[in-house]
Order: structure tokens, then sequence, then C-alpha cells
């Protein structure tokens, strides 16, 4: 398992319809784990909405898939605590949707806990790692969210004491071809 790879855009179909805490086993409903193309062994799964009126769970490492509709994690470090956003609560009646991505593995262990936007959250910044391709840099974006190079790029944004919007980017891998579309979480994430 490599530690990250360049594809922010693997196919994302279906749906989360349940997990469990004690087990770290993430059960889908129409999802393809472990097919050509699809979430594979060692691939992290950012589970839930990224918007301000959606919920967003966090991200999990895969380390085994024992079918097409389920597969088991690392670790629930990279979770949002569960009493802002309980992952075990989504059910298959109301399922959540999913990216999967190559990022750097050890990025999660900056996106620990609460650290995310979400209703209910007491955190007021967001952060969030990016695969940032040529076209998120010469994209039309303000002046706070222009990228000066391609790679796995950390972000992080919240306002300031004074009100302003404040975008923090750090580049943690340079590198160029990392695949991005429409089944990668988008730069900036719309709120």
């Amino acid at each position: 398992m490599a530690l990250w790879g360049n594809n922010n855009n693997i196919d994302n179909v279906g749906l989360i319809t349940g997990f469990s805490y004690d087990t770290k086993i993430i059960f889908g409903a129409g999802t393809s784990f472990g097919e050509t193309g699809s979430a594979s062994v060692g691939d992290i799964i950012s589970v839930g909405v990224r918007s301000d009126v959606g919920t967003y769970y966090g991200n999990v490492v895969i380390v085994s898939i024992a079918g097409t509709q389920e597969c088991a994690i690392a670790h629930t470090d990279a979770l949002v605590s569960e009493g802002v956003a309980d992952l075990s609560a989504v059910t298959s009646a109301a399922g959540t949707s999913f990216y999967v991505s190559q990022l750097p593995k050890y990025t999660l262990w900056d996106l620990q806990g609460d650290r995310f936007r979400n209703p209910g959250s007491d955190f007021d910044s967001d952060c969030l790692v990016y695969g940032i391709s040529t076209t998120a840099i010469n994209g039309g974006l303000s002046a706070s969210y222009t990228m000066d190079g391609e790679g796995w790029v950390g972000v992080q944004t919240y306002i300031d004491c004074s009100g302003e919007l404040r975008v923090k980017k750090e580049v943690l891998v340079a590198m160029s071809g990392i695949t991005t579309g429409d089944h990668s979480i988008q730069y900036p994430t719309p709120s």
C-alpha cells in the first residue's frame, strides 16, 4: 500500500448506508468497492457532504474489502467526533455520499476530530487536503484561493478576529499529474 497516489477522481457510485465503530466496517448500497477504477485497499474515503447544510463525517483508510458493498477501515481517528456527526447513525433508508482519493495517508493525522464546519460544530474553520491539478491553478479562482503549484495541498479556511476570510495553503506533496474530475472534492469546496 503506497503512502499516496495521484488520483483524486476515483469512482464513488452508490451510498454509504452503515458503519460500525466496534468492527470498523463500512456498508454500502450500489457501491463498487474493489472493482477496477473504484475504491481499493489503501485508498481514503471522505465520508459525507462537505457544505454548510450537509454533514461531513471525516476520512478513513481502507484496509480490506469483503465485497463491492463492504470494506474495513484502519481507524476512526480522522472521523469527526460522534457528538457532532455520528457515522453509525447513517442507515440504509438515508445513506450518505462519499469521495475516494489517493491523498497522502499521513495527512489524516492533521484532520482528526471536529476540524470541519458542520451544523452543530463549535469549530468555525475548515481543513481539507485537495488534489490540485493545473485546472485548479488556472481556473479563475478568487485571489484568496489561487494556487501556485500542483500536488496534494492542505487548505485551512477561517474567519479572523476582524471578520475577514483567511485561506492558509500548504503544498504537502508537490507533483504533477493529479487526476481530478467529477468524482473528486471540488476546490474550493462550495458552502
